[in-house]
């Protein structure tokens, strides 16, 4: 990271911000049993109500606060693979249907995260979450740095660990300081 970079706090947004990321929502509309209104009737009326959705998102991020509504979600089920037994629960993995108003805010957030991180020069290596990154180069970088050891004739091993729940583990304290720590973000 750049030294000194910090992110203090998240900028205003703006009614323009809300009703861009509204206009933005994927085609055909989703939706959630949480939404107040239809994602699709949402969109005709934004522009009216944009600026009281402009101030409950300013204040949730000049609070810190997210919205315990925004947080609640209807959960389904949905079989891992095909030929599966559905009545089997450990065949099903939870599907968590949240609210469109709490996915946008998810989103308006991730952009100014996003556009600090790659202010700040995100560390090289990090492929997630980056444009013109995915698993696929993190892939390629670790195969291309194996090929590189084994043709100087050194040794080289790899372990995979399956990390898929790591993030449910995760002590929010620790991650929190790390956040501070590495990336300036308090």
């Amino acid at each position: 990271m750049r030294p000194g970079a910090s992110l203090q706090c998240f900028s205003p947004l703006t009614t323009d911000d809300v009703i861009d990321a509204v206009r933005r929502l994927p085609v055909p509309d989703k939706f959630s049993a949480a939404d107040p209104i239809p994602t699709s009737v949402l969109k005709q009326v934004i522009d009216i109500i944009a600026p009281f959705v402009v101030e409950l998102f300013n204040r949730s991020l000049s609070e810190g606060h997210f919205p315990a509504v925004f947080k609640e979600a209807f959960v389904s089920s949905v079989v891992k693979k095909p030929g599966l037994d559905a009545t089997d629960t450990s065949s099903c993995r939870p599907i968590s249907n949240l609210s469109v108003l709490s996915k946008l805010l998810e989103r308006l957030v991730v952009s100014q995260l996003m556009k600090y991180l790659t202010s700040a020069d995100m560390p090289l290596l990090q492929s997630g979450f980056r444009p013109d990154h995915s698993t696929e180069t993190a892939v390629l970088r670790v195969m291309s740095d194996i090929l590189q050891t084994v043709d100087r004739g050194d040794s080289a091993a790899l372990i995979l660990l399956d990390l898929s729940a790591a993030f449910d583990t995760v002590d929010h304290s620790i991650l929190l300081q790390r956040l501070q720590t590495s990336f300036g973000i308090s």
